[in-house]
């Protein structure tokens, strides 16, 4: 008897807890969009993570935390060819709440991914390819396996970057205020190279050469690699930079 009274409260238990993860997820929504169709999420206090997968929608989940949680809201202002999201807090509000947003999005089709970013929060963009431009104010930037056009940035936090692709020409730009910035890139690059730090070290293993400031602590790096068509910056005020062969 006692055994069937534990199972219940454990089912009980068990029940309670889904329930409880359902309700924390606050935003659940896919979309069709065509290549080259823009995705934007800004949000301000919480995480963004961007994922290729292999479907043929993109899927967003979103989901609100802390005790003010309900003051938030998630605007979807999106249209045929574009997916925007946008986090809407009260005016004046010191509210406790962020939002994590998870996407997922085709992995074989170019989009051009404009303002995903977070002005409190990580952001991840892991196995995607197009025109990217994302952004942190505090929190870190990490890039894995991406290709195209980019520009990524941090305020206060760090720039870690994968680029498995490189064939379009234009600027790919890498940059913190506070923080470090490293670029991993494929050996064959065509670009032009300026890469700089303020108060830091520059590292290479390409065949460009590192100098000292000639006045102040900083180092910089600039050079070509092939035909240089495309513009390769990575920089940041306070910290290291570093641009090594996958």
């Amino acid at each position: 008897m006692k055994r069937s009274i534990k199972v219940v409260v454990m089912a009980a238990a068990m029940v309670v807890l889904l329930a409880g993860l359902v309700s924390a997820q606050d935003f659940k929504k896919a979309y069709t969009i065509p290549a080259g169709g823009q995705i934007s999420v800004k949000n301000v206090s919480g995480d963004v993570k961007v994922t290729g997968y292999n479907g043929s929608n993109i899927l967003v989940d979103a989901y609100k935390v802390g005790k003010d949680r309900d003051l938030v809201t998630i605007e979807d202002l999106s249209t045929g060819d574009k997916v925007q999201l946008r986090v809407h807090y009260p005016e004046h509000c010191n509210c406790d709440a962020s939002v994590n947003f998870e996407v997922r999005v085709p992995s074989n089709v170019d989009y051009t991914f404009d303002s995903i970013g977070s002005v409190s929060g990580d952001v991840e963009l892991t196995g995607v390819q197009g025109n990217i431009k994302t952004e942190s104010v505090s929190g870190d930037v990490v890039l894995t396996d991406v290709g195209g056009t980019i520009k990524a940035s941090s305020v206060s936090g760090s720039v870690n970057a994968q680029v498995t692709r490189i064939d379009k020409p234009g600027d790919l730009r890498f940059s913190s205020v506070s923080g470090s910035v490293a670029v991993k890139a494929p050996t064959n690059l065509n670009v032009d190279i300026d890469m700089s730090s303020v108060s830091g070290a520059v590292q290479t293993d390409f065949p460009i050469e590192v100098q000292k400031e000639q006045f102040g602590p900083g180092q910089h790096a600039r050079g070509r690699l092939g035909s240089g068509t495309t513009t390769l910056r990575i920089s940041t005020v306070s910290g290291k930079v570093s641009l090594t062969s996958k």
